[in-house]
């Protein structure tokens, strides 16, 4: 009888817990609760973002799609000023093609490419280390239209400025893609 009461109010404690919301049962219930690591440690919440229009894009140094840093900060050039930003995370999951520490990373991507957009901390974007950013943006509970694994460097998401997941463009989609721009412009309005 005792150890019945034990368990039932430690029910009770953890519903009151998880309605408050001092337990996190899952990543994130939202874009803007998740938080990353800035290359120096630090971490800010994706909620700084708040307003803007997104595009989250998986990176690499050593890729085939490297070069899409260019077009990536071309983008980032043309419509910051509007509200937009490129959010780059650098991973090594796929052939280690982003080995280098995020210092390297971070000079590699100034240096070789002029870029200027947020480069974050080397995370993962799948498997059991997937960071909770990733795996919100390709679970079908968070993200039913565009859910899916990560399939290679340079997936890309277009986030709207509520935190809406707009639309999601493969490592082959050039950023310059005239839909690409289209769903950007379109975003902005």
């Amino acid at each position: 009888m005792m150890k019945h009461i034990e368990i039932k109010k430690i029910l009770v404690i953890m519903a009151i817990m998880l309605l408050a919301g001092g337990i996190n049962m899952v990543y994130s219930t939202q874009l803007y609760d998740i938080n990353v690591q800035k290359t120096d440690g630090s971490e800010i919440k994706l909620e700084s973002y708040k307003g803007k229009v997104l595009l989250i894009v998986n990176t690499a140094s050593k890729c085939g799609f490297t070069k899409q840093y260019d077009d990536l900060q071309a983008l980032y050039d043309r419509f910051g000023k509007d509200g937009f930003v490129v959010l780059g995370f650098p991973a090594n999951n796929f052939m280690n093609q982003e080995p280098g520490s995020d210092e390297e990373i971070q000079n590699f991507c100034r240096l070789n490419f002029g870029v200027s957009f947020p480069v974050f901390a080397k995370i993962s974007v799948r498997g059991k280390k997937i960071h909770p950013l990733y795996k919100y943006l390709t679970e079908k509970s968070s993200n039913p239209k565009h859910s899916g694994k990560i399939s290679w460097n340079f997936n890309k998401f277009l986030i709207g400025r509520n935190g809406e997941i707009l639309d999601r463009y493969s490592s082959a989609t050039n950023p310059q893609d005239k839909d690409v721009i289209a769903a950007i412009e379109k975003a902005l309005k």
